[in-house]
C-alpha cells in the first residue's frame, strides 16, 4: 500500500499510560511512512503532537464539565476503593469531524472521562471505515471498572458489582453492560491487546469474546530511553557510584490498592532486615507526584525526584538505578517497566498482567510470586548480590530492541491495518 492515513483517538494527549502509548505509536508509524495523526478530546496545552476535538472556548468548557461530572459522579457512586470506574453517561459525537472522514482507518485508544459513550462509538459505523481499538485497560469489556482484580462478573453481564455502593443484579454496572452491548452490536472493529494477559481476558469477556483480537505491544523511543553509564548517572543525582540504587514510581498513598504501595513498603522493610544487606549501601529513588500524598517511612535513604517531564532526564534516572521495583497488582503493559528495561535497568515485579511479556525471570529481571512482598524482597536481594549484573543489564536493553522497538511495532500495526483495509468493503 503506497499511502495510508490513520487517525488515533484518545481522551488526553500524553497523559497517563494510554496517552503516552498513543503518541509513541503515532510517531513510530510516521517514521515508517504512514500518515498518522492523533486527535484528543481535551488538551491541557496546545502542542504540535495532537489536534483537539474541543477547540472553541464553548467546546472546551463543555469538555471540562463532562470530564468533571464523569469523575465526581463515579466517585460518589462507588466505594472508597481507589479502583477507577467509568459511568460513560457523558460524551460527544465526533463523526462529523473532517479528520475522521479523511482517514483510511480509525484507531481508538482510551476514550473515557466524558468523551465517547457507547452510543457515540456506535455512530462511527456511519463513516464506513475499518476501526481498530487498543485496550489499554479492561473498561471496554466491563460494566465500568478499569481494573478487575479477581472479579469475574465481566464473564457474564456484570451486575452485583463489588465496587458500587448500591449493588445488585440490575445495578449501574449491569446497565452499563447493556448500553455497551447495544453500542457495540453494529460497530465492526478489530481489537489490539498490548499484552497476552489482556488478550486472554478479552476471550473470557461476554461483550468481546467473539471479536478478532491481535496481540501487538506498545512501543518506546529507544533513542531517548537508552542506557547511560551507571556511575555517571548516579553522579548526576549526587549518589555515590558504590551505592546500590533501587527506584520506583510513587504511589499516591499506602492504601492505593491498584499500584500495590503497601507491598513495596513491606518488601523494603523485609530487605533491610536480611543478613548480608548493608542498609547504608542502599539508596531509594522515588519519582512521580508526592503532593498531598501520605508519606510512608522508608528503611533506606530516599530521594524524591518529583514529577519528571523531561524524558532524557528520566532515562538518566532509570540508568542510575540498579533495579526498578514495581509492586503493581494489575497492569496491562506498564510503560515504566518498558522504559526501565530500555535503559538497561532490570525490573523486579509481581508475576501479573502483561509484565511477564517483558520481564524474563532471572534473565533481565525478577518475577515475584503474586502479592508476596517477601518474594519481591528476594528479587531485590538477588540483584544486590548478583555478580553478573552487567549481563542482566545488557539483556534488559536487548529485550526492548528485539521485541518492542519502534520499527518492529510499527510494522506489526501496518500489516494489520493493510489487511483490514483490504477486507473492508467499499
Amino acid at each position: 500500500m503506497t499511502h495510508l492515513k490513520v487517525v488515533h483517538i484518545n481522551t488526553y494527549e500524553g497523559n497517563g499510560g494510554a496517552g503516552r502509548a498513543c503518541l509513541r505509536l503515532s510517531d513510530a508509524l510516521n517514521a515508517n511512512g504512514v500518515d498518522s495523526s492523533v486527535m484528543v478530546y481535551y488538551q491541557f496545552k496546545e502542542s504540535n503532537k495532537a489536534l483537539a476535538f474541543s477547540k472553541t472556548p464553548f467546546q472546551k468548557a463543555k469538555a471540562v464539565i463532562n470530564i468533571l461530572s464523569e469523575r465526581y459522579l463515579a466517585k460518589g457512586l462507588t466505594k472508597a476503593l481507589k479502583t477507577p470506574f467509568s459511568l460513560q453517561w457523558f460524551g460527544r459525537s465526533i463523526i462529523k469531524h473532517p479528520a475522521l472522514k479523511d482517514a483510511d482507518l480509525i484507531h481508538l485508544h482510551w476514550i473515557n472521562h466524558g468523551f465517547l459513550r457507547p452510543s457515540d462509538l456506535a455512530e462511527l459505523e456511519e463513516l464506513d471505515k475499518p476501526i481498530v481499538w487498543t485496550f489499554h485497560d479492561s473498561n471496554a469489556f466491563t460494566g465500568g471498572c478499569h481494573v478487575r482484580y479477581a472479579c469475574e462478573n465481566f464473564h457474564k453481564q456484570c451486575g452485583s458489582c463489588p465496587l458500587l455502593k448500591i449493588s445488585g443484579k440490575n445495578d449501574i454496572s449491569h446497565q452499563n453492560w447493556l448500553r455497551k452491548k447495544k453500542g457495540y452490536a453494529n460497530l465492526g472493529f478489530h481489537i489490539i491487546a498490548p499484552s497476552n494477559w489482556m488478550a486472554k481476558s478479552i476471550k473470557f469477556s461476554s461483550l468481546m469474546g467473539v471479536r478478532e483480537t491481535a496481540v501487538i505491544p506498545n512501543t518506546i523511543e529507544t533513542a531517548v530511553f537508552k542506557p547511560y553509564v551507571k556511575s555517571e548517572a548516579k553522579k548526576l543525582l549526587q549518589i555515590s557510584a558504590e551505592k546500590f540504587v533501587l527506584m520506583s514510581g510513587f504511589m499516591p498513598s499506602k492504601d492505593d490498592k491498584h499500584k500495590g504501595a503497601s507491598y513495596l513498603i513491606e518488601a523494603l522493610n523485609d530487605l533491610a532486615s536480611r543478613p548480608g544487606i548493608i542498609r547504608e549501601n542502599i539508596e531509594l529513588l522515588i519519582f512521580g507526584n508526592k503532593d498531598n500524598a501520605e508519606m510512608p517511612v522508608f528503611p533506606f535513604k530516599t530521594t524524591f525526584l518529583g514529577t519528571i517531564n523531561n524524558d532524557a532526564h528520566l532515562a538518566k534516572c532509570y540508568s542510575a538505578a540498579d533495579a526498578f521495583i514495581t509492586p503493581s497488582l494489575e497492569d496491562n503493559l506498564p510503560n515504566t517497566v518498558m522504559e526501565s528495561l530500555a535503559c538497561a535497568t532490570p525490573v523486579v515485579a509481581f508475576k501479573t498482567g502483561g509484565i511477564p511479556d517483558m520481564v524474563n525471570h532471572l534473565v533481565n529481571g525478577y518475577l515475584a510470586d503474586y502479592e508476596s512482598s517477601e518474594d519481591l524482597a528476594t528479587g531485590m536481594e538477588w540483584l544486590y548480590h548478583e555478580e553478573s549484573a552487567a549481563e542482566i543489564q545488557k539483556q534488559a536493553r536487548l529485550t526492548i530492541l528485539n521485541h518492542f522497538s519502534e520499527d518492529i511495532i510499527a510494522e506489526k500495526h501496518i500489516l494489520l491495518y493493510e489487511s483490514l483495509i483490504k477486507l473492508h468493503p467499499h
